[in-house]
This record gives C-alpha cells, sequence and structure tokens, in this order.
C-alpha cells in the first residue's frame, strides 16, 4: 500500500501548519503558544476529549472509533524547540533569535495533527486513539512528567507508539529495530578539590588539574578495559573547568561529561567504575572530590511484539524493501523511553532525505515527508484497533 490518498490531499494544509509552527520555536516546557495551537487543531477536528497541562504543559486529544471496544492506542509526537539560532535561509525560518525547530519536532507534531484529522473524519477503528502532544523532549524529561501525571491510566493507554525523523534516510523510508535503539543519556559532574599555589612551587600544591587530566584519560578505560567489547558504553568529558592565571595552580578543577549505554547492566557497571576511578586517583593525589551522578533518560527499548506491529505498517506504506528492520542502535537519547518504560509500544525513525543533521542551525524537517508519516499514523491506528 502505498501513502493514503487522504494523505496526500492533507499535505499542503498541514505543511502550512508545520511552518507556522517552525517560524515561532519554544523551549523546553514554555511552548504555551504551540499547544495553544494543537488544542484549537483538535478541536477543530472534532476531536472528542481535549486536555492540556499535562505534563505542565502537554496535550492530550481523545479521538473515540466507531466500534464499541474500550482499548486505547497512544501515538506522540514532541513539540519544544532548540537553543539554536536559525541559518537555514528558508522564508518560514524562525523569528526568535536563539530558539529554532532544529530536531524536526515541528514536523512531528504536525504530522500527528493531519493524522488526528484523519482519523476523526473517518473514525475508522474500535476503540480510542489517544493523540499525545509532549513538551520539553530536549533535555527536560517532558515525557517522564506526563507519565507522572498518570497519562497512561487517565486515558487506558495499552500500546504507545513514536515516530522520529532522520536525515540521511531518504523520503518515504523507514527504520527500526526490536530491543535497545537509543541509548540513556547520564550526566556527571566532578569537582577536585586540591590545594592551589604558585605555579613555580607545584609540590607544594596539591594540583587538581593534573588529577583531572589523569581523570579524564584514565575514564577512557572504562570502555576499552571494564565492559565487554560486543556491548556499547560511551564515556565523553565535554567540560573541564579550572584555574584563573599563568602562574597560579587553583584549589579545584572541575569535570562534566556524558555516560551512553543502551542496557541497564552495562549502565550500572559504567557508573560503579567511573567512581571508583575518580575516587582512586583522587585518593592517591591527597585530594578531595564530590562526585554529582545523574541517570537522565533510560535506554529507549522497543518491545519486540509492537515493534512487528510498527515494522508490518511501515513496510505497507513504503515497501518492505523501504524499511531497515534491523537499524543500528543510536548513543543519543530520547524520553520516549519513559512511555515505553511505563507502556509497551516502539519507536520508529521515518526518512527526512539528504537534509542538514539534527541538532543543526541549517537543519529544516522536509515537508515531503509529511504524507508518508500521516500514513503511518492512521494505518497503526486502524490495524492495532481493528478496522
Amino acid at each position: 500500500m502505498p501513502i493514503l490518498n487522504r494523505a496526500a490531499e492533507l499535505q499542503d494544509e498541514v505543511t502550512e501548519w508545520r511552518r507556522h509552527i517552525h517560524a515561532r520555536p519554544e523551549l523546553l516546557f514554555a511552548v504555551e503558544t504551540t499547544a495553544a495551537f494543537v488544542a484549537e487543531k483538535l478541536k477543530e477536528f472534532g476531536v472528542d476529549e481535549i486536555v492540556t497541562g499535562i505534563g505542565r504543559t502537554g496535550v492530550v486529544g481523545l479521538i473515540k472509533g466507531k466500534g464499541e471496544g474500550a482499548r486505547t492506542i497512544g501515538l506522540r509526537a514532541d513539540m519544544d524547540a532548540l537553543p539554536l539560532t536559525e541559518i537555514s535561509g528558508k522564508p518560514w525560518a524562525s523569528t526568535t533569535p536563539g530558539k529554532m525547530h532544529a530536531c524536526g519536532h515541528d514536523g512531528h507534531t504536525a504530522m500527528l495533527l493531519g493524522a488526528a484529522k484523519y482519523l476523526a473524519e473517518t473514525r475508522n477503528f474500535n476503540g480510542n486513539i489517544a493523540v499525545i502532544f509532549q513538551p520539553a523532549e530536549e533535555g527536560g524529561g517532558g515525557g517522564n512528567l506526563m507519565v507522572k501525571d498518570g497519562m497512561m491510566e487517565r486515558f487506558g493507554i495499552e500500546e504507545v507508539y513514536g515516530m522520529h525523523n532522520l536525515p540521511g534516510l531518504p523520503v518515504g523510508h523507514f527504520a527500526i529495530r526490536s530491543g535497545a535503539i537509543m541509548a540513556a543519556t547520564d550526566e556527571f559532574t566532578i569537582t577536585i578539590k586540591g590545594r592551589g599555589g604558585h605555579a613555580a612551587q607545584p609540590h607544594r600544591t596539591i594540583d587538581p588539574i593534573a588529577i583531572g587530566a589523569q581523570i579524564v584519560s584514565n575514564l577512557q578505560l572504562i570502555a576499552s578495559r571494564s565492559v565487554d567489547p560486543l556491548r556499547s558504553v560511551v564515556v565523553s568529558v565535554t567540560k573541564f573547568n579550572a584555574g584563573f592565571a599563568h602562574n597560579v595552580i587553583p584549589n579545584d578543577a572541575t569535570i562534566a561529561g556524558t555516560v551512553r549505554t543502551l542496557d541497564e547492566e552495562v549502565r550500572n557497571l559504567a557508573e560503579t567504575r567511573l567512581k571508583q576511578v575518580v575516587n582512586g586517583l583522587v585518593a592517591a593525589h591527597g585530594a578531595e572530590v564530590d562526585i554529582d551522578f545523574n541517570r537522565n533518560y533510560p535506554v529507549t527499548f522497543n518491545h519486540a511484539t509492537e515493534t512487528g506491529h510498527a515494522l508490518r505498517i511501515a513496510g505497507e506504506i513504503a515497501g518492505a524493501g523501504n524499511v531497515n528492520a534491523e537499524i543500528d542502535p543510536m548513543m543519543g537519547g530520547e524520553d520516549f523511553s519513559y512511555m515505553l518504560n511505563a507502556r509497551p509500544g516502539a519507536f520508529i525513525f521515518i526518512g527526512n532525505g539528504d537534509t542538514a543533521g539534527l541538532h543543526n542551525a541549517a537543519y529544516d524537517f522536509n515537508d515531503e515527508t509529511i504524507a508518508h508519516g500521516i500514513s503511518y499514523w492512521v494505518r497503526l491506528a486502524e490495524q492495532r484497533l481493528g478496522a
């Protein structure tokens, strides 16, 4: 089955919505304008129940099918932008300096709105569809807050599905895998407390910079010597702040970074080894240390049965040859992981074509993707609810 005729008919209208959202980017939970736009569209479509303020600024619309079935399937899109200044040069580029939709959440929201309009028109399913519009995916954990607000229980959601565009994957193609598809995104901050002094008399100091340099080097041994080489872990130091003068050894140094893993066993091991390495090196030099290890987004884990459903629908829309069923896991994170921890479901990538990469100031969502995304959402909803 190619894209749905009605989805193709909606292409231009949904493109207008997408570009409207793109020009008005909002960050984290402060997506009031976008959420109001979403809620107004859902009202226009005749969605049966519209609830705002879930997870602070999230929106959920409930669409009831023709039958008397009670099962509810959740379809999720994210709404927030990134703190970047856009350089795409598009007529619909961001009108707010320092904010832009550099990850395609404008496209995700528009495609799900298009699917909501289609589903509200046809209602060719037996049960309920919950369309979920989430704030604060880009670091705020909005998905976690929506789950904690009782969204799954309130709407009786039994399965939940997410979709994200992927630059480099051709338009009309999809990619997915069962199991871990995106990484846990833990963060650490290490504050080394030494003893400062004159740079010409290092023997009278406890040099936090020298200790920090050893820590940076030795943290790489977690991947190369502590974890099975067939299992993935990334330890990246992204900040090293210390000192204020050429001739002064400072009292303190701060190191920060991220740990990315694809399963809980390696995640636990990486945290344990990081603390052992840091504490050991600091103690060896007579310094003190504070370690703040923050467990951020968990692994995005696709459930096997639901991945099979998503794969089948993607194949119907794109053709089996245009669906990668075993895409390599990505070490980026995604807070749809919280929803997948709460309910079975699957996260799929949809092709954005040959565009700038995600989180790039030149990026723009490819509007040619829209009809494919709407078709996927509609057919998934209808088939999961027995139409």
